[in-house]
């Protein structure tokens, strides 16, 4: 795929691993430094991001009318400025909570402008007949940071001290600008308007729910994204409170099924060149969302932690076999001028659905236990399905939509 590509899987891998080791990092500073009580950790954990989002909404257009590599350049100098305020306020004692959530927003939001732009830039420099391949690589590295960061993480806070990986998190940021800064393909900038119009902030949107494949999947994902992160907090007070598990066997219990998101991910191309991407979205979209339920089996002692494993197993190689399919579907069905506003109104639609699933996985489970909540949300899971089995999900063997200054839809050729 080029050299090109190599630098942006690159950089994309360093953050990640950044990332990955500076999992839980600003809550866990405010436990530990802040000596913050569970009410704040969870206001960092929920209006950080949540403005964020908020903060995101305009950057979709602002990022389509603008040359990529620049803005992800900044976003991730953003990001590096942002996190090493952490440690530089730490050593000068004047850490407070205002200024962890003001971090948590500025990254949130970054994070979605970054991913805006560089899945723009994968659809022009990644030829189209290789996107799956690309989009596999990203997921396969995403799973194995998650697998390795939070443990050597964790180590690393409980030698060097609680503000140590946010220190490696800002490094790779850095690192991840230097790689971005490294591809040669400059391009061409998109046309800039005189000014972004108001209705620019919808067109992600309007452009996904008038289009008869994205509509079903966006809506699916959104589902299934938020009554999955939904369970984990849920799945965390069963485990630890009621069932007794060690913080070892937690932890153990979310790092070793990571290794069936290289399974899946690796498989990904082999399984759509047998079956075709549209047999793949529907079955292996069915496949993922029939295990959740399976975590109310739960019980004490070996059995129970080897059930949460194999359970999250599942999850996990299935989901990273869909995930590689969805990213290539959405990137072949967007036309190239929509792109950025498109990733930006799927990445704040995901934020927003985790963030009212959780909330509301909460309460339930503060009325009825969270055996109960995980229940229900694994049954909902189970009907998730149902959006893709009604959905037109016909692919073109490669043309792309596009369309004209009216907003039709037309057809053109593929771009990279």
């Amino acid at each position: 795929m080029g050299r090109d590509f190599r630098w942006l899987w690159a950089a994309y891998a360093v953050s990640a691993y950044g990332s990955g080791l500076g999992f839980g990092a600003l809550p866990l500073i405010a436990v530990l430094v802040l000596r913050a009580g569970p009410a704040e950790v969870a206001m960092l954990s929920a209006v950080g991001p949540a403005v964020g989002v908020l903060l995101a909404v305009p950057l979709g257009p602002w990022v389509e009318y603008r040359r990529k590599r620049p803005v992800m350049i900044g976003m991730d100098l953003v990001r590096f400025v942002a996190m090493a305020s952490i440690p530089v306020a730490y050593a000068l004692h004047a850490l407070t909570l205002v200024h962890l959530l003001a971090v948590s927003a500025l990254v949130a939001a970054a994070k979605i402008a970054f991913n805006a732009a560089g899945g723009a830039l994968v659809k022009r420099l990644v030829p189209a007949g290789e996107l799956l391949r690309a989009n596999a690589r990203f997921e396969s590295t995403n799973w194995s940071s998650i697998a390795i960061g939070p443990p050597l993480g964790g180590a690393a806070i409980g030698l060097f001290g609680p503000v140590t990986t946010v220190v490696a998190d800002a490094v790779s940021y850095l690192l991840s600008a230097l790689g971005i800064a490294a591809i040669r393909a400059a391009g061409e900038p998109p046309p800039r308007p005189a000014k972004v119009r108001a209705g620019d902030l919808l067109e992600g949107w309007r452009f996904v729910f008038s289009h008869p494949g994205l509509r079903p999947l966006y809506l699916n994902q959104l589902l299934v994204a938020g009554l999955i992160m939904a369970t984990e907090p849920l799945l965390a007070v069963l485990l630890l409170r009621e069932l007794g598990f060690a913080p070892w066997q937690y932890g153990l219990a979310f790092a070793a099924p990571c290794v069936g998101g290289l399974i899946g991910s690796r498989l990904a191309r082999r399984v759509v060149g047998r079956f075709g991407p549209g047999w793949m979205l529907r079955v292996v979209g069915t496949l993922r969302a029939i295990w959740p339920l399976g975590l109310v089996l739960v019980g004490p002692g070996t059995a129970g932690l080897v059930t949460v494993i194999a359970v999250e197993l599942l999850i996990i190689v299935f989901m990273s076999l869909f995930n590689p399919v969805l990213a290539t579907y959405r990137l072949e069905h967007t036309p190239a001028d929509r792109v950025a506003r498109t990733l930006t109104a799927w990445s704040i639609g995901s934020a927003a659905a985790i963030a009212v699933c959780t909330a509301l996985g909460g309460l339930l489970a503060a009325l009825t236990g969270p055996r109960t909540a995980i229940a229900v949300a694994g049954l909902l899971i189970v009907l998730t399905p149902l959006l893709l089995w009604r959905a037109d999900l016909a692919q073109a063997a490669g043309p792309e939509s596009s369309s004209d200054p009216a907003g039709r839809r037309t057809t053109g050729s593929p771009s990279r």
